[in-house]
């Protein structure tokens, strides 16, 4: 008998979404295929599967433990989220070659199915970073007598869902900072920078609005820009690394001495990003948005503001916070007094003479206090409000308070 060759031996998954891309959440229930393909008849001992599923974390630093004497330090540290085994031919024991309870399989494609249920507490979401990683997958093994196993692996991706949806991650940020530049015993005029965005909580595609205003008091000519930048931060061992990297910028227009600039609503697009890792104890991604002022030959001005990267996009009722967030970010950076305040109105347009009168009736019951506290209470209650009047009392406290101000920055 001349014994068949196996063809082809992959894994292929029921796919949950119409994009074909194998994505699951905890607590979905992961199922596929395993697909061989023979020419001839072949005999099997058993097909096995092994789903796995762990985030693990690897980096060495070099240290020197003397002048002539150096060393490398490795640090290492995983977490298993996924451990299923399960055979869909055969039986367990693979260590004997005997002939005893072989399955033969035909000439031709044969599908071989496989289902099983990830855990219901939270995991770690898919992720592929510079010290680390998280990774889920389904490996195949096929074992036959006096041959070495064959095997087959495919991974398959994984989401911790967040919605952004929650009112911590659709509050406002906002920040204000200001710096002054000094040069040996001159000191320039401040650099001030005013910042907001709408939300903490956004999905890869969406754009961000930015609301900023910012103010060169200073002598240099200084360029506010905006960046995202997304952080990987890896534990092990008791240390900790981390890296940072650009996510996506912007750049706005240069600023001369006494000059400011105000975006109402500048938008940075955020380009496919993997979600926020906020559950692993031993990776974790974050991002934040940092606007900042670029000042030549000093150490940026800069604000950074949290974000979450989410998977679960903006519900439709959201677009009304959202809105009305943005009309109250405008209000906030165009915020300021009327040139000529409303005066209110007279006393007697709001009091008649007659409810004047009626309170100034003492009543019965309180005819025995007579002292002069109660005078003068009685007395300081049913007296009309001094004159209005738009003429400051204090015209020369005011003049001085105004050119104080105009002195702090040249801007006009």
């Amino acid at each position: 008998m001349v014994l068949g060759k196996v063809k082809s031996f992959t894994v292929s998954y029921d796919c949950l979404n119409d994009s074909n891309v194998p994505v699951f959440s905890s607590g979905d229930c992961v199922s596929g295929r395993v697909i061989i393909e023979v020419t001839g008849e072949i005999r099997v001992k058993s097909l096995k599967i092994h789903a796995k599923g762990f985030a693990k974390v690897r980096w060495t630093e070099s240290r020197n433990a003397g002048s002539n004497t150096a060393y490398t330090q490795n640090y290492t540290e995983e977490v298993e989220y996924l451990n299923h085994k399960d055979i869909l031919i055969g039986h367990e024991r693979d260590d004997d070659n005997s002939e005893e309870g072989l399955t033969t399989i035909h000439s031709g494609r044969h599908e071989y199915a496989f289902s099983l249920e990830l855990p219901q507490t939270p995991l770690a979401t898919s992720f592929e970073g510079k010290h680390g990683s998280v990774r889920y997958w389904v490996k195949a093994e096929l074992h036959r007598p006096w041959l070495l196993p064959m095997k087959t692996k495919k991974e398959f991706t994984v989401f911790e869902h967040i919605d952004i949806n929650t009112p911590l991650l659709l509050s406002p940020q906002a920040g204000t900072k200001d710096k002054t530049l000094c040069c040996w015993f001159c000191t320039s005029g401040p650099i001030s920078l005013s910042a907001k965005i709408e939300r903490k909580g956004y999905t890869p595609g969406e754009s961000i609005q930015i609301f900023a205003e910012i103010e060169n008091c200073s002598s240099r000519m200084v360029v506010p820009k905006a960046a995202i930048y997304q952080t990987q931060t890896f534990y092990a061992k008791g240390k900790m690394k981390d890296v940072k990297q650009l996510v996506a910028n912007l750049r706005g227009e240069s600023l001369s001495s006494g000059k400011t600039e105000t975006w109402n609503g500048k938008m940075l697009k955020i380009p496919p990003v993997s979600p926020s890792i906020l559950d692993c104890s031993i990776i974790r991604v974050e991002y934040s948005l940092m606007v900042y002022v670029d000042i030549p030959g000093a150490i940026n001005l800069s604000l950074n503001l949290p974000l979450v990267i989410g998977t679960i996009p903006l519900h439709p009722f959201g677009s009304r916070t959202s809105s009305v967030s943005s009309q109250c970010s405008i209000s906030w950076l165009g915020m300021g007094l009327p040139e000529r305040p409303e005066a209110p109105p007279s006393y007697a347009e709001i009091v008649t003479e007659e409810q004047r009168q009626s309170c100034l009736d003492v009543p019965a019951a309180r005819e025995e206090l007579d002292g002069p506290l109660f005078a003068y209470i009685h007395e300081f209650r049913f007296q009309p409000p001094p004159l209005y009047s738009e003429i400051d009392p204090n015209p020369d406290h005011a003049s001085r308070t105004e050119e104080r101000r105009l002195d702090a920055c040249p801007s006009r």
